[in-house]
């Protein structure tokens, strides 16, 4: 390489390169050092020594800094500060040693100006923040990226996650990559609902409450980031198989950071989410296409009552089209669930032909018929007898909704033990009859604590009850 090709090549960067012999006394820099300290050439340094330059207010640090350098260690980007005409500017560099042979002759380094950065950064004192510069360094796409562009650019300014447009970003730069990690949605179920019943400030309140347990959960396994409104992602580039996001999500739903009740003015929510997740390169080798996965999914776990997870399985989920989802409505469930209802004979076959209806559809795994002297037709057990006496006395309407069973256990404590042995947390019991008989009770529960019951998940269970009730009057 020529000397005139090395200088164009050196000026060329934005970065601030310089390079000292062993003594630590300036050989050369290029031009944006120049431009930096203003300076017109080079002479004005040439052969001193950072101390006699005087740009430090403890030049300590910084010698032995670079005789740690010359004594064979590199160090990178190290924050520091120095004087530039009056002002003290704030700066990361980076220094290795010169090799002439085996011999260490001087020592090269650059650094980049960041006081403009860190003074942007300090405007959003008293927002949450949920990342800093240092936390994200980790990542070479944000290493890169927090050299030039402020962090208050990087940061969703309400959740202190990452913004939507560096989230998707950081997506395609690992796909340009090619770096495995998978991509998920969540969606926080009903929170229209908490924005109606306890105003907007009570809904910002959620959004940040979640936010911040989810990166406190992800840790430094990839990035948080809001894909708008009430939709955040996450980036994960450690859990890739099935098996690692099953764990990884299932443990999200501890109650902790999905599933969960906080605290607003003028009382409490209960706050679920939905996910859907797909992973790069194994189910999807491109953007649109993984996105496209990730987008289904969610759409999947939303039709099966929310406050779920659903992982891309290509075997299970390929046919599955979006419009269809969408499309799919209440009418359309009736129907299908009629024509399972009739195919019984006996009202545990019938029950049962419901059950892989209701699995399939609404993830419902338990389907329990009490009749008006406490007798029990299990959906999936018909030899099951436990004792649920006291139902009449806590079921006064027609539909009844538990997101807890923790609600009933002293009001009715049969029905609680029942239902806790089969691992039942949330359930919804709905009464057979009509205004004046009432011939028994359709309890149906899930493994799924604090779920939300959808309006559409309920008018199923009623025509159900209907249907059954039609047995005894027809």
């Amino acid at each position: 390489m020529t000397v005139e090709l090395f200088d164009n090549i050196i000026n060329t960067s934005q970065d601030c390169v310089f390079w000292k012999d062993k003594e630590r006394r300036f050989l050369g820099v290029n031009q944006a050092f120049l431009d930096f300290y203003g300076f017109e050439s080079a002479e004005i340094l040439l052969g001193k020594t950072d101390e006699d330059m005087g740009w430090h207010n403890d030049p300590e640090p910084y010698k032995q800094d670079e005789l740690r350098v010359l004594s064979g260690e590199s160090t990178y980007k190290v924050r520091g500060k120095c004087m530039v005409r009056g002002e003290e500017r704030d700066i990361i560099a980076s220094k290795r040693p010169l090799y002439e042979g085996d011999e260490i002759v001087g020592l090269v380094g650059s650094f980049v100006d960041i006081t403009d950065v860190l003074r942007r950064h300090s405007k959003m004192e008293g927002l949450q923040v949920l990342y800093d510069i240092d936390s994200l360094r980790h990542i070479p796409y944000f290493d890169s990226l927090l050299d030039e562009t402020g962090l208050d650019e990087v940061l969703d300014p309400l959740t202190g996650v990452i913004c939507r447009a560096y989230a998707l970003d950081f997506v395609h730069s690992l796909i340009s990559k090619g770096t495995p990690f998978t991509f998920t949605i969540i969606d926080l179920d009903n929170f229209k609902f908490i924005n109606d019943t306890f105003g907007h400030s009570s809904g910002d309140t959620v959004l940040k409450n979640v936010s911040g347990s989810l990166v406190d959960y992800l840790g430094d396994r990839g990035i948080v980031g809001r894909f708008g409104g009430d939709e955040l992602l996450i980036v994960d580039l450690y859990n890739l198989s099935y098996s690692d996001k099953h764990r990884f999500f299932a443990d999200m739903y501890d109650g902790t950071i999905l599933r969960k009740s906080i605290a607003l003015e003028g009382g409490s929510a209960v706050v679920t989410g939905t996910i859907g997740c797909a992973s790069f390169p194994a189910d999807a080798d491109n953007y649109t296409d993984l996105f496209n996965l990730m987008d289904k999914t969610l759409y999947l776990g939303k039709s099966k009552g929310r406050n779920c997870f659903i992982i891309y399985v290509e075997e299970k989920h390929k046919d599955i089209e979006i419009k269809k989802l969408v499309k799919h409505n209440i009418y359309t469930d009736m129907v299908n669930l009629r024509k399972l209802f009739d195919e019984g004979n006996t009202l545990h076959e019938k029950l049962n032909s419901a059950l892989s209806f209701l699995s399939d559809s609404m993830l419902i795994k338990n389907l329990v018929y009490v009749d008006k002297d406490d007798h029990m037709i299990s959906a999936s057990d018909e030899s099951m007898n436990i004792d649920v006496s006291g139902i009449s006395d806590l079921i006064k309407e027609d539909l009844y909704t538990l997101s807890s069973i923790d609600e009933i256990k002293d009001s009715c404590p049969l029905l609680f033990r029942a239902l806790d042995k089969q691992h039942v947390e949330a359930v919804m019991i709905t009464r057979v009859g009509n205004d004046i008989i009432t011939e028994g009770y359709l309890i149906c529960g899930v493994q799924r604590r604090f779920r939300i019951w959808q309006e559409n998940e309920c008018a199923i269970m009623y025509y159900l009850a209907n249907l059954i009730f039609s047995q005894f009057h027809s």
